[in-house]
C-alpha cells in the first residue's frame, strides 16, 4: 500500500484498531498496535540482508562467546541498528503460509530476534500474551495481514518520519486512555516549550559542523522529551549530532521509548530501565542537556533505605548530599540526580524540569525542602522559573512550574532569578474537547511570547512587566529566628492543681517518699493567692536536703499550680535569667539580606518589649542565630490588588436575589 505521508499512515495504522474493538478495551490498543509497528519496522529493514545473516548463522564458530557471536550478526545484518533476526520467517514468507500457522510462526520470528530485541517483546511489551489474544479472539491474521499492506523501509519511511508516527500513535492511545494518559504522556506543546527555553540563547555554540549534543531524560517515559529535543536541535542545525539517553520505571512505557530509539537509528542501549534514584544505570555520565517531568506527589517509601544510605554515606559527593524531601513527593530527587550530572567543562549544562506548586515552599527552615532550595540557589544554578497553567495535563488539573537551571549562567544573569507568570489567560488557550484534566493548550503565539521574556530577561517591559520579574537570589532567602517571652505566672493554690501536679512526667518519676515529701509542703499554700514564685521557692526549702528540686520538675510545679498573668512577675531561672513561656514562643522571618537585629528591634520589640531572640537556636552551617531557609512565593511576587465593588452595587444585588428568591418560592408555593 502506498503511503503519501505521515499523517496518512498514522491514520492507516490507527485504522487497524477497529479490528480490536470488542476484544479490547480502548485503553489496551497501544499494547497491540505499537509492538506490531516496530516489528514491522524492523522486518523492512533487515529483509534486504536476511539471507546473509542466516548463512553467518551457520558459518558461527563452535564454543563461540555471545558477545562476538552478536558483532558477528549485527555486521551481517548491514544496518546501523545493533539487532538481527535468526527466524527463516519474515513478514513476507509468513503471509505465504497458512492463516492457521500465523500464530505459531510469530512465536518464531519474536523470539530469533538479537536479545536486546527479544527483550522488548517478551518481557516489557508481553507480546506473547498479546498474540494469545488476538488468536483467541479469531483476529490475529486479520491485524497482522493489515501491517503487511504498508512498507515502513527507511527509504519509505525516514527515522523523523518514523518518530512522529510514533508520537502521534502515543498521543491517540494516550487521548482514549484518560485514565493513565499523564503516567506516560506529556502534552507536545509543554514540552517543545521546555525544549525551546533550554536552547533559547544557544545559538552560538549549536552553530557550525562537528557539533554533538548529549540529551538525558531520568524519568523518560516513552520517550517523547528526547524525541522533541533532537527534533529542536536538528531543525537548528541539520549537522548536528544527537546522543539521547535516558531511564524508565514502567516496563511497557520502556519498551515503546526504546523501540522508538530501535526504529528512528539511535543507540537503545542508552535507555535503561530500572529505578533512576536507587540504580543510576549512567552512573559516571554527564549531559549537556538534560529535562525531565516526573511524577508528581508520588512516594518514594518503597525504596527510602537505599536513597538515604547514599545520602548519609556520600553526602555531596553523591546524588542527594543538600537533602532529601518528605518521603510524599520524590520530585526533588530527580532534580537534584539531575544536577549530579551537570557537566563541568566550558559548556556546562542546562535542565529544564517541570514539578508542582509544593518544591517551591513545602518544607521549613533547615527542613530537607529548604535545604535542597538553598543548595541550589547559593550554588547559583537556578535562571528561571515559569507558572504555567492549570489544566495543562491530561491527568491532572494542578498548576505546575518549569524549573531552569544551568551551571555556565550568562554575565547578565549571575546572582539573579527571573520568575515569570505564564499562567494568565495571555498565555492559553481553551481546548475544543477536554482530554482527562486537561483543559487548556499554549498555542505557538503565547509559547514563542514566554520564550522570549525569558531569552531577552524583560523585567519591568511596558508589554511584558507584569508577568516578568528577576530577583537577586538572596531575595528568595530568610533566617528563621526564635523569640521568646518570659514566664509569668500568679497562684491560686487548689487541690486540684496539686492533683495536676502529680500527673506531670517529672513528679511521676519521683519515688513515693519524695512524692509524699513534696505534697506535704504544697498542701499548706492552698487557698493562697500570690504573684511571685517566692513563695512557692520558699515551701520547697523546707525540703530534706537531699530532696532538693531539679530544674525541670521546678518548672512543671509551677506551670501545674499556676496561671499566665501579664501582670506578675518574671520567673527567673538558677542564673537569674527569665525563664521562656513556650506558649508565647513565636519564630520570625527574617528577609536574608536584612540584619536580624535590626528587624527585631523594629518589628517585635514595640509590640513586645519583654522579648528576647534565643541565639542557641543556630544554623548548622553558618553558625548564625535563626535558621536558613529559601522559598519562592509566586502569589506574593504577582498578587494584584482588586478593589471590591461598592457596597451599593452589592445591595442592589441582593436585593434582585431576593427578588428572584421570592418569585421562585411563588411558582412552588402555587
Amino acid at each position: 500500500m502506498k503511503i503519501e505521508n505521515v499523517t496518512s499512515l498514522s491514520t492507516f495504522v490507527w485504522s487497524i484498531a477497529e479490528i480490536l474493538r470488542g476484544d479490547f478495551k480502548q485503553s489496551e490498543y497501544g499494547k497491540v498496535i505499537l509492538p506490531f509497528v516496530v516489528m514491522r519496522r524492523l522486518d523492512c529493514i533487515l529483509k534486504p540482508t536476511k539471507e546473509a545473516v542466516l548463512e553467518a548463522k551457520q558459518s558461527l564458530p563452535e564454543g563461540i562467546d555471545d558477545e562476538t557471536r552478536d558483532m558477528i550478526l549485527f555486521d551481517a545484518a548491514g544496518s546501523k541498528l545493533r539487532v538481527y533476526n535468526l527466524s527463516r520467517f519474515s513478514f513476507e514468507t509468513m503471509r505465504g503460509q497458512e492463516p492457521s500457522q500465523i500464530h505459531a510462526n510469530l512465536l518464531d520470528y519474536i523470539t530469533n530476534f538479537s536479545p536486546n530485541v527479544r527483550d522488548i517483546f517478551l518481557d516489557k511489551f508481553l507480546f506473547t500474551e498479546q498474540l494469545k489474544r488476538l488468536k483467541d479472539g479469531g483476529i490475529l491474521w486479520q491485524v497482522f495481514e493489515r501491517f503487511c499492506q504498508i512498507d515502513l523501509h527507511p527509504d519509505k519511511v525516514t527515522n523523523i518520519e518514523m518518530g512522529y508516527l510514533f508520537e502521534e500513535l502515543i498521543r491517540r492511545f494516550s487521548e482514549i486512555s484518560n485514565e493513565t494518559a499523564g503516567e506516560h504522556f506529556t502534552p507536545r506543546e509543554v514540552i517543545r516549550l521546555i525544549v525551546e527555553l533550554l536552547i533559547a540563547n544557544d545559538d552560538t555554540k549549536l552553530s557550525g559542523r562537528g557539533i554533538i549534543r548529549q540529551v538525558y531524560d531520568p524519568a523518560c517515559g516513552t520517550g517523547g522529551m528526547l524525541a522533541l529535543t533532537e527534533e529542536a536541535l536538528k531543525s537548528f542545525n541539520p549537522d548536528i549530532r544527537v546522543e539521547l539517553f535516558g531511564q524508565e520505571l514502567n516496563a511497557e512505557s520502556f519498551g515503546i521509548c526504546k523501540s522508538d530509539m530501535l526504529v528512528t537509528g539511535h543507540d537503545p542501549e542508552q535507555i535503561a530501565f530500572g529505578n533512576t534514584l536507587t540504580n543510576d544505570a549512567h552512573k559516571g555520565k554527564h549531559f549537556h542537556y538534560m529535562l525531565s517531568n516526573p511524577p508528581y506527589g508520588v512516594d518514594w517509601k518503597k525504596y527510602q533505605e537505599p536513597v538515604k544510605e547514599e545520602a548519609e554515606t556520600k553526602g555531596y559527593n553523591g546524588r542527594f548530599g543538600a537533602g532529601l524531601p518528605s518521603v510524599d513527593d520524590g520530585q526533588l530527587l530527580f532534580l537534584q540526580h539531575m544536577i549530579s550530572k551537570m557537566r563541568e567543562d566550558e559548556l556546562g549544562s542546562r535542565i529544564g524540569i517541570v514539578m508542582n506548586g509544593s518544591t517551591l515552599f513545602s518544607g521549613a527552615a533547615g527542613e530537607g525542602e529548604s535545604e535542597i532550595r538553598r543548595w541550589m540557589f547559593e550554588n547559583d544554578w537556578v535562571e528561571a522559573i515559569i507558572a504555567l497553567p492549570i489544566n495543562l495535563f491530561y491527568n491532572t488539573g494542578i498548576q505546575t512550574y518549569i524549573w531552569l537551571l544551568t551551571n555556565r549562567k550568562s554575565k547578565e544573569r549571575l546572582g539573579k532569578v527571573q520568575l515569570i507568570d505564564a499562567s494568565s489567560g495571555r498565555f492559553w488557550q481553551s481546548m475544543r474537547k477536554s482530554l482527562g484534566e486537561k483543559k487548556r493548550e499554549i498555542p505557538k503565539e503565547s509559547r514563542e511570547d514566554i520564550v522570549r521574556i525569558y531569552a531577552e530577561m524583560l523585567n519591568g517591559a511596558k508589554s511584558y512587566g507584569e508577568f516578568s520579574k528577576i530577583f537577586e537570589v538572596q531575595e528568595f532567602g530568610y533566617r528563621k529566628v526564635k523569640v521568646e517571652r518570659p514566664l509569668r505566672l500568679k497562684f491560686q493554690v487548689t487541690s486540684e492543681k496539686i492533683a495536676l501536679l502529680q500527673e506531670k512526667s517529672e513528679f511521676k518519676k519521683q519515688n513515693d517518699d519524695y512524692k509524699q515529701a513534696l505534697i506535704s509542703v504544697l498542701h499548706p499554700l492552698i487557698s493562697e493567692s500570690f504573684t511571685s514564685s517566692t513563695v512557692i521557692e520558699k515551701a520547697l526549702n523546707k525540703l530534706p536536703a537531699k530532696k532538693k528540686v531539679s530544674k525541670k520538675l521546678m518548672e512543671q510545679i509551677f506551670v501545674a499550680l499556676g496561671e499566665r498573668d501579664d501582670n506578675a512577675d518574671i520567673f527567673l531561672d538558677s542564673n537569674g535569667k527569665p525563664i521562656a513561656d513556650t506558649t508565647l514562643r513565636d519564630f520570625e522571618l527574617v528577609p536574608l539580606k536584612e540584619d536580624w537585629r535590626e528587624y527585631i528591634e523594629r518589628e517585635v520589640i514595640p509590640f513586645a518589649p519583654d522579648a528576647w531572640v534565643d541565639e542557641s537556636y543556630c544554623d548548622e552551617k553558618d553558625s548564625k542565630p535563626g535558621r536558613v531557609g529559601y522559598e519562592v512565593n509566586f502569589n506574593r511576587y504577582f498578587y494584584k490588588y482588586i478593589n471590591p465593588r461598592p457596597l451599593a452595587q452589592v445591595n442592589i444585588e441582593l436585593k434582585q436575589l431576593e427578588t428572584e428568591i421570592a418569585s421562585l418560592l411563588k411558582e412552588v408555593i402555587v
